[in-house]
């Protein structure tokens, strides 16, 4: 035996008794600070934006609102059912501050970004890792099998901690006091932990980080629902807030009536839920879920050879789970036309808040433009639609179809028509809803027949995003952050415009708001046409670029 295979045999020997002597969490550290390292963008990126934000927010708000007249206008907003099925429940009213105007109107929205970014981050440091095979590199050393899930939680508790001092810095620096701001700021982080705790439970059922992602997404759906139709029933909550996460950091009542127990419910959840995952991480295999994938057929259908066959197939579950989400939420949304229409006829002001004057159909505007934010949604899903081909790339999957005869304008081609095909479905629902349930309150079935193809006014607009993406995805190395940085501004502008006191060029410039708002006014075809064509050309650059680059794999 030569020295150097008895070398090699020490060493195989050394590192299976270290395994042996290992751990459930052993390499949890160096695990932990690898994850640090690899979010070291991410993580500072949410803290700025969300803390920058909340910061303008706080500068603009005297301007915007300079008196406690001007104040008491916004807070009539929040009486409304519709207010409050959009943003919270409504305390303080009768002396509404900048701080209440925090609590009913920002937290819920920032704690769904906290919990968003919660989901991704868990499943990308557990499941997915599992998935692409790097996990069982990992585990290839001294690492405990309990190790990857509790770098994870440990990165999680990190990045919210460092989101809740930005919101809190933010605060601080607008002037509110320091005790409510920490309540504010540990009720978005806690929402944070909850779904991210969420996240770490799907990540132990599902085999694909995609179906943990989507779990855990409807979860947070849900809980956005619950909090939404509980506020909306009675001003300051109902029995069914509290089954929310989302309205458990909003029923702390900060800045108005301050109290820390609902807190107490966040941290009992989040408990509960780690517990739940790691006693799971001991009944399964590695690399598989608890709930199991069921078998494949034994050939494939005629659809699946074609690519837009192919790609619906892959897509239909989420197309299914935005298409429900998005439905329900409109049908809601409509149910409330007799109450909204009673809230304009008492409060002329909120009437002006919609764009509509005295003296029009109120309701028909409302609802239009209620259409414009559900549209802001479904652009959302498109983005992200497009953006599930840069996965599919780096897995190897697109090399392998590109292998065949499809070549990669097609590829990229039939993706997007699959987008389009998903985002027309959900601009037909939604519209279809909103006129069901307005015309349900209202006992008025016209309104379905008005509603049910206004969506379609948004859908050129929506591809246009699209285009965007695929632009991005085209030109791999462009990255997609400036994507979702329109995406997200546009979405900010469009629903917070008033209240921001933008420049009247900014708030002009917004795309969602230069789509004509019918059926409360007569089809402008300019936008939509305009829209239309930097779509394609949009797509066609983004085909182009595509055709042009190396695979990033495969």
């Amino acid at each position: 035996m030569s020295a150097m295979n008895a070398t090699l045999i020490a060493h195989q020997q050394d590192h299976r008794s270290a395994q042996g002597t290992a751990g459930s969490l052993t390499g949890t550290l160096r695990l932990f600070r690898f994850a640090l390292r690899r979010d070291r963008v991410r993580i500072p990126a949410w803290g700025l934006g969300i803390g920058g934000m909340v910061a303008y927010f706080g500068s603009v708000i005297p301007i915007a609102y300079p008196d406690q007249a001007a104040l008491q206008t916004r807070a009539a907003i929040m009486q409304d059912p519709s207010g409050a099925l959009l943003t919270g429940p409504g305390y303080g009213i009768d002396n509404y501050t900048f701080g209440a105007m925090v609590t009913n109107e920002l937290l819920g929205m920032l704690a769904v970004a906290a919990a968003l970014m919660s989901i991704f981050l868990v499943v990308r440091h557990t499941r997915a890792e599992e998935e692409s095979g790097r996990a069982e590199l990992i585990r290839a050393g001294v690492v405990g099998n309990r190790a990857p899930l509790a770098a994870a939680v440990l990165t999680l508790l990190v990045a919210n901690a460092a989101i809740g001092a930005a919101l809190g810095g933010g605060l601080l620096a607008s002037g509110l006091v320091f005790t409510d701001t920490l309540a504010v700021s540990a009720g978005m982080a806690l929402v944070g932990l909850v779904f991210g705790g969420v996240a770490a439970v799907t990540a132990q059922l599902s085999e694909h980080a995609r179906t943990a992602s989507g779990m855990a997404g409807a979860a947070l759906a849900l809980a956005f629902l619950l909090r939404g139709i509980g506020d909306a029933q009675a001003l300051g909550g109902s029995a069914l807030s509290w089954f929310s996460p989302i309205a458990w950091a909003q029923q702390t009542r900060a800045f108005t009536d301050l109290r820390w127990w609902p807190l107490l419910l966040c941290v009992g959840l989040v408990a509960v839920l780690l517990t739940i995952a790691v006693l799971l991480t001991v009944h399964r295999d590695f690399g598989a879920g608890l709930v199991p994938a069921r078998s494949g057929r034994g050939s494939a259908r005629k659809s699946l050879v074609h690519p837009v066959g192919l790609i619906l197939r892959m897509e239909r579950g989420s197309i299914i789970g935005w298409l429900t989400g998005l439905v329900i939420f409109a049908v809601l949304t409509g149910s409330m036309g007799q109450g909204i229409v009673e809230s304009f006829e008492a409060q002329p002001q909120l009437a002006a808040v919609f764009g509509q004057g005295a003296g029009g159909d109120v309701l028909r505007a409302t609802l239009a433009s209620f259409t414009a934010y559900f549209a802001m949604a479904v652009a959302v899903y498109a983005v992200i639609s497009v953006n599930r081909l840069r996965g599919e790339e780096s897995d190897g999957r697109t090399g392998a179809i590109l292998a065949t005869s499809v070549s990669r304008a097609r590829w990229l081609v039939s993706s997007l028509a699959v987008t389009a095909l998903g985002s027309t479905v959900m601009l037909l629902g939604i519209g279809l809803g909103l006129g069901v349930g307005a015309g349900t309150s209202l006992s008025d079935p016209n309104l379905a027949l008005d509603f049910a193809l206004v969506g379609l006014v948004y859908l050129p607009l929506v591809m246009a995003f699209a285009g965007l993406a695929a632009l991005s995805y085209g030109v791999l190395r462009a990255g997609r952050w400036w994507v979702w940085l329109l995406l997200l501004g546009s979405i900010i502008v469009g629903v917070y415009g008033p209240l921001l006191n933008l420049p009247g060029a900014v708030s002009d410039a917004e795309p969602f708001g230069l789509m004509p708002r019918v059926p409360a006014e007569a089809l402008s075809p300019g936008p939509v046409l305009g829209s239309a064509l930097v779509a394609l050309l949009l797509v066609t650059a983004g085909v182009l670029s595509f055709r042009r680059r190396d695979l990033e794999a495969g």
